[in-house]
């Protein structure tokens, strides 16, 4: 009878544990859906424009129990990274470059996803006397700081056997490259599409090397707030999934994307159809070769006193979880 009456207090204690653990939890487990998603977007990155018009993600989440998405606007990538670091919003999408930045400077946020980066190019005035990488030393090269143009600029500058040292690099804004660029003031401009084709197209700017040279490519990603990938990892996978789909079929129908770019910056569609056509279109999961691809620029950034110290991409590295 003892052995029974033993079983029954166990037996018991154990429900008694069992509903306590419930009880405590029930906040954390309410939590589990938030009620609002972020998604910080930039005019110039169609996809995002596509998807705030279209609510797929809205659509998306709502089968999962998130009530709202708020589109939150920046004008380009680091401060849509210290909004996120600051957990003021919960995902964007950025080049190779600003992530960088942000782990080094203790950044709380995670690579949620990769996609192939817009074409980026080493522009110069038609009638330069710049025709190789190699002519650029000594003269004034032109990129944003902390953008993905400065990792073009300096795989470029290496390819020549040159570093940042060799050039005097100017921080430029593109809407104020532009200025520099018309105006003489600079040799050599380091950006990305619509931009490069703007200037193609605009200018008659000469491409020295441009990023179809593989040695040159990058990936441009998802990040998301570090938080909220641990807190909500079935909701970003859901985001990240209907980015996926959105991104392949507008892939398949780049005249209309183009149309809906140009209405949305005052660019003209024709621009962005260039810029498209050579564009690829795709989300993929963070494998090993964005890492190392990402660790070598940190290293690099590192070696040549860019950023203050050494960082292992790898640990801000999302894994969505395995579907049921």
């Amino acid at each position: 009878m003892r052995s029974i009456s033993n079983r029954r207090r166990i037996f018991t204690a154990l429900l008694a544990w069992v509903a306590g653990a419930i009880f405590f939890n029930a906040p954390a487990l309410a939590q589990a859906v938030p009620k609002e998603v972020r998604i910080g977007w930039q005019k110039g990155s169609a996809i995002l424009v596509l998807g705030r018009r279209q609510q797929v993600v809205e659509t998306r989440l709502k089968a999962l129990g998130v009530e709202s998405v708020k589109w939150v606007e920046f004008q380009f990538g680091p401060p849509m990274l210290e909004a996120l670091g600051a957990g003021a919003i919960d995902l964007g999408s950025v080049g190779d470059t600003p992530p960088i930045f942000a782990q080094a400077g203790g950044a709380n946020l995670v690579y949620a996803a990769a996609m192939p980066s817009a074409q980026h190019a080493v522009l110069v005035p038609q009638n330069s006397p710049i025709k190789t990488l190699a002519d650029l030393k000594g003269k004034k090269v032109a990129f944003g700081k902390g953008s993905s143009a400065q990792n073009v600029a300096i795989k470029a500058l290496a390819l020549a056997g040159l570093t940042v040292k060799d050039i005097e690099p100017v921080y430029l804004s593109p809407a104020d490259a532009t200025a520099a660029f018309n105006g003489g003031n600079i040799d050599a401009w380091v950006v990305w599409d619509p931009y490069f084709a703007i200037a193609e197209r605009r200018y008659n700017a000469r491409a020295v090397a441009d990023t179809s040279d593989k040695r040159l490519a990058s990936a441009s990603y998802y990040i998301a707030g570090r938080d909220f990938a641990a807190a909500h990892p079935v909701v970003l996978s859901a985001v990240i999934d209907e980015l996926r789909k959105l991104t392949i079929q507008a892939g398949k129908n780049r005249e209309e994307l183009a149309a809906l770019a140009a209405e949305s910056t005052g660019i003209d569609a024709e621009i962005w159809k260039t810029a498209f056509a050579r564009a690829e279109f795709d989300v993929v999961p963070i494998g090993a070769a964005h890492i190392a691809q990402q660790q070598q620029l940190a290293d690099t950034f590192h070696a040549l006193g860019i950023i203050p110290r050494k960082i292992q991409v790898s640990e801000i590295v999302w894994r969505a979880p395995a579907p049921r």
